[in-house]
């Protein structure tokens, strides 16, 4: 019996994943929990194995995106074919009242080779793999007749049609869409954007593309049937244009596309900017101890960074301190119990934020081990999805780059992050003489909504306070 195989929703945040490699060609016996084939998702790329057995037929192809849960395969019994139409099927039995087309789909989608003829007047119904392909090869959908269940028009549908003729009919004239609007069937969009879109009866000719992510998302979707309702309770004349980005003030040397990563950290961002009430406040700590402790460790063996020190300061004080360790939800702040600490690892294309879970029962030794582990993995690109999600807080540093302070953008949904500055030599005042400290700054952005001043800088005095005790960085 044929089983298919879907696109896996992997983490909570997860909307859809793009095939990268497959390791089994098509006809291959595959067995269950075998590793199949490779996803990138917004945060990482990441092996997915066989949910099922049987002989593997392949429908997603390198290169697609699929939404969670669309089919990007079959696993059939030997002699079976897919039963989706991308493989052998039985012809459709003739309807009494009138002959049926041939089960050839270029004499279905046709009647000429030079016309085309509409058959799909109102919905479209096909799959999001259909509909790509339809789209690369500037095929219209309303010319072909489907021969899936319910008439959806399958993959198969489209084998073997004539190229497509320069005048194609149009039951309606085609409307003029305002500028940044994307235009045609070569609509670059989402899998989850195109299956918003199907489900709601939406033009995705009509919807706005994603400045950030360069086509259309699931949000372009949702944000353009918001202002369609919105707008039909105004007058024409109150109805804004869709705003564009400005040209380029001169020609660019070159021009680095706003997608993946670097898409995903501009999103992430300018929401979390656009949301939240951030301020950021700095504050000196004295290092003197921590230097002195991690010297003494460096003759033993191997020492922690003055990060870890940081972030194992931080994951203690958030236990002290459970307003920062929060988030917001419907029904206000919600305080988290455990203390999950991401942190920032820079990449040649971005950013990213392994965390480091439940930070607070590691000694010091414990979580300099993992904190290197989860950097070196970041760096060789072999994150697993569990190291990226969960995060409550994060600590960011720009010390090696001779930073002192800065302001740190908030990582959604937490509502604070700690900036790390560089380590150096203060002049100070101390009992009416002058000495010289190692410290760095701490530079603390929350979110207002959250808490306020007062509270957030008692949590940066706790962590100061700590990072003057390296001992108790150690107890658990």
């Amino acid at each position: 019996m044929a089983t298919e195989f879907l696109m896996p929703k992997l983490g909570l945040t997860m909307e859809e994943g793009t095939i990268t490699e497959w390791f089994a060609d098509d006809g291959t016996s595959i067995t269950a929990g075998e590793p199949l084939l490779r996803i990138e998702t917004d945060k990482t790329e990441t092996d997915v194995e066989a949910a099922g057995a049987g002989r593997l037929h392949r429908v997603g192809r390198v290169g697609e995106t699929f939404a969670c849960g669309d089919r990007i395969g079959w696993f059939l019994d030997d002699g079976e074919d897919a039963p989706d139409g991308s493989s052998r099927v039985p012809a459709a039995p003739a309807a009494p009242t009138a002959p049926q087309p041939s089960a050839a789909p270029a004499a279905a989608a046709a009647a000429s080779p030079t016309t085309s003829v509409v058959v799909n007047a109102g919905r479209i119904v096909a799959s999001p793999l259909t509909k790509r392909l339809a789209a690369e090869r500037n095929i219209d959908l309303r010319t072909v007749r489907g021969t899936g269940p319910g008439d959806r028009i399958v993959a198969a549908d489209l084998e073997n049609l004539p190229a497509p003729s320069a005048a194609v009919v149009s039951p309606t004239p085609t409307p003029v869409r305002p500028a940044g609007t994307a235009v045609g069937n070569g609509t670059p969009a989402t899998a989850a954007a195109r299956s918003l879109a199907d489900l709601l009866g939406i033009d995705l000719a009509q919807v706005p593309i994603d400045p950030v992510e360069q086509r259309i998302t699931k949000d372009s979707v949702a944000h353009h049937v918001r202002g369609l309702i919105a707008a039909s309770a105004q007058s024409p004349a109150e109805t804004q244009p869709v705003p564009t980005m400005p040209r380029a003030l001169q020609e660019p040397i070159r021009t680095i596309r706003m997608s993946g990563m670097r898409g995903t950290i501009a999103k992430r961002m300018h929401e979390s900017l656009r949301q939240m009430a951030q301020l950021t406040l700095f504050m000196d700590a004295d290092l003197d101890a921590a230097v002195a402790d991690r010297a003494r460790r460096k003759e033993s063996g191997s020492a922690p960074s003055y990060t870890d020190y940081v972030i194992a300061a931080a994951a203690r004080a958030l236990g002290q301190h459970p307003l920062v360790n929060s988030q917001i939800i419907d029904d206000g702040v919600a305080l988290l119990p455990t203390a999950h600490v991401g942190m920032a690892v820079a990449l040649d294309d971005g950013l990213i934020v392994p965390v480091i879970r439940d930070t607070a029962s590691l000694d010091l030794g414990s979580l300099s081990v993992e904190s290197s582990r989860l950097a070196e993995a970041a760096r060789g690109g072999s994150l697993a999805l569990p190291d990226l999600e969960g995060g409550t807080f994060s600590v960011s540093t720009l010390g090696m780059f001779g930073v002192d302070g800065f302001t740190p953008v908030i990582n959604p949904p937490n509502t604070a992050i700690l900036g790390v500055g560089r380590l150096r030599e203060d002049v100070v005042m101390d009992d009416g003489q002058v000495g010289v400290r190692t410290r760095l700054t701490l530079s603390l952005t929350w979110d207002h909504r959250a808490f306020d001043g007062a509270p957030a800088a008692a949590f940066c005095q706790t962590v100061a306070g700590l990072l003057g005790d390296p001992a108790s960085l150690d107890s658990i």
